[in-house]
């Protein structure tokens, strides 16, 4: 019996599950379609704001460069760590502040309707690229799990995750993403404890990684090094910190509620950051040949490492887990992209444009759900695409679309929160520009051409990617968020038509929002129905012991059931308690 396929058949049934449980909460009107009307509690948005910066990538792309080079990887990850500290401190409560629906809404209060319109048709196509190498990622991933087509998995999984996305709306998006939380964190730290024991301890992969832990191979200049660290840590600053990426916060309930969302997010990355790449860490001295293993996904061969690890190191069963992990991952990043585009569209351009305002509130939740199923093929079709691409690894593939297309784009969506005194026409041509600087970085001055500044006539491959990465990121650093804040000095209060309604945005942003009327109500459903689906989900694992496996590997599985009930008993204990106060406040409220 091949136990890996009940563990991801259970999975699946687990999250249409979840959809149906809170489609009735989405189906009230557009915006609890949307961003869940703005009510859910932070460990909710958290723990989305978390998933959606995670995908099948980091299983397969990131772990592959992990396996290669080492310990450079987590450059990525500590910029992510640094960029929810500043969400904390700065933006998470700003973007909810913004009291908006969809992120080209709040693009419409801060810059005036063109921009509105000029973004959602920029926001909309990078969504459907990045969505492509999520489900690429995965689909490189499931296919050599199942010895299956490539393509043939790429559509399969594609179709399920549109259609688990599409019951649920945003409910349903957050709410499996806590639940996908939980799955990766299963997954990743048991595939840790394992790998540490296997390999004899931390000490023992700095001491004998291959290439050299620290510096990787093919690595000559440490200040290339430190320079892609620093630049990762900018980049990832303004990838999680724009407009664009304002949903992620928006579905909190307050202010407060988006804040604790960052610090649960930067929590979860920094644990995150520690363990997920102990096992390739671990493969490249335990299997130095697992980027061999499977040739047929040519140069994408090395992001199955993962997968050679859970077959040759874990017990039977954990390759179901571990695709379910893969499922969550690349699922929580893809169906969050799929809601807001939905969002996007519909608001700024079907409702706005095409209905001129005319359509009714149960107009825009259907247009909404087609427009979630168009942009699910598209993805699908862009994935195909990218899996053409066998030169590319998942990796390079990934940070080449991150730095040259979404770069230029999201400057003035990141630097128009705090410079404020900008004219309307300045973010999109800071975007045209932008591009501009990303086609001289990529044709004309080339990594070849800034090592030969410094005398230096040869690159590694690895060495061009840096410098590469390095490069672009500070072109877009000097030149097109440079070429942003000079805009400032042609900006005239008195020649500004929308200048009273951006400064009535400013102030919507300084000023603090507070939970609604009835929010009570809300949390105590919020808190039952994820507890019960947790707990339903440890019961699950708890069926993983039967599995036939030595004793430790048993074990292990019921030590991770037990961790996955014991939050679903406190969720649950929450939402009882709430309820008895609940119960408790209304006679009090009558009396008076």
């Amino acid at each position: 019996m091949n136990y890996d396929y009940l563990v991801i058949g259970g999975y699946f049934l687990l999250m249409i599950v979840i959809g149906v449980i809170f489609k009735k909460m989405a189906s009230n009107s557009s915006s609890d379609y949307f961003r869940g009307g703005g009510r859910m509690l932070w460990w909710m948005v958290g723990a989305t704001a978390f998933m959606t910066q995670f995908s099948a990538w980091t299983f397969t792309g990131a772990a592959g460069k992990a396996f290669s080079d080492g310990f450079t990887i987590l450059g990525v990850f500590i910029g992510n760590i640094l960029a929810y500290v500043a969400a904390y401190f700065y933006f998470a409560r700003r973007f909810r502040q913004m009291r908006v629906d969809t992120p080209t809404e709040g693009v419409r209060r801060r810059f005036g309707s063109v921009n509105e319109q000029f973004f959602t048709w920029v926001i909309i196509p990078l969504s459907v690229i990045n969505a492509g190498v999520w489900l690429n990622g995965l689909g490189v991933f499931a296919s050599a799990v199942f010895k299956a087509d490539i393509t043939t998995t790429i559509w399969v999984t594609g179709i399920v995750v549109l259609l688990i996305s599409l019951i649920g709306g945003a409910w349903g998006v957050v709410a499996s993403d806590f639940i996908q939380t939980l799955v990766v964190a299963v997954i990743s730290i048991a595939c840790a404890i394992v790998a540490l024991v296997v390999v004899g301890g931390p000490g023992q992969i700095i001491t004998k990684f291959p290439s050299g832990f620290i510096m990787g191979p093919d690595m000559h200049f440490p200040l290339l090094l430190i320079g892609s660290f620093f630049f990762f840590i900018v980049k990832q600053l303004q990838s999680i910190n724009n407009m664009q990426e304002s949903y992620r916060f928006l579905n909190a309930k307050d202010s407060k509620n988006a804040s604790k969302a960052a610090i649960l997010a930067m929590i979860l990355m920094i644990c995150g950051a520690i363990i997920w790449f102990i096992p390739p860490w671990a493969s490249a001295i335990l299997y130095p040949n697992a980027a061999q293993a499977y040739p047929e996904l040519g140069a994408k061969a090395t992001d199955a490492v993962y997968l050679v690890f859970a077959r040759n190191a874990m017990p039977v069963g954990t390759v179901g887990l571990l695709m379910a992990g893969l499922f969550a991952a690349t699922m929580s990043s893809m169906d969050s992209a799929l809601n807001r585009n939905s969002g996007i569209f519909v608001r700024s351009f079907y409702s706005n444009v095409l209905r001129k305002h005319q359509s009714s509130d149960k107009e825009n939740l259907i247009a909404g759900q087609i427009v979630c199923i168009i942009n699910g093929i598209l993805v699908i079709v862009m994935a195909q695409f990218f899996n053409s691409l066998k030169h590319m690894s998942l990796f390079d593939l990934m940070m080449t679309i991150a730095t040259l297309l979404q770069s230029p784009i999201l400057v003035p969506l990141f630097a128009g929160i705090f410079i404020r005194k900008t004219p309307k026409w300045a973010p999109w041509v800071t975007v045209i520009f932008g591009l501009f600087i990303s086609y001289m970085v990529f044709e004309v001055v080339t990594p070849n051409v800034v090592a030969s500044w410094f005398g230096v006539t040869h690159l590694t491959g690895r060495e061009f990617s840096a410098l590469r990465l390095v490069d672009t990121i500070a072109a877009h650093l000097i030149f097109t968020l440079g070429f942003f804040w000079l805009t400032s000095f042609f900006y005239n209060p008195d020649k500004d038509p929308y200048k009273e309604k951006t400064d009535e945005f400013f102030h919507d942003v300084d000023t603090e929002v507070v939970e609604g009327p009835g929010q009570s109500e809300f949390d105590r459903q919020q808190r039952k129905k994820l507890g019960m689906l947790v707990a339903i989900m440890g019961c699950g694992l708890v069926l993983m012991v039967l599995i036939p496996n030595p004793m430790w590997g048993r074990v292990l599985f019921l030590f991770c059931a037990l961790a996955v009930l014991l939050v679903g008993y406190l969720l649950m204990r929450s939402a009882t308690k709430s309820e008895e106060s609940l119960l408790d406040v209304a006679p009090n409220l009558h009396h008076q």
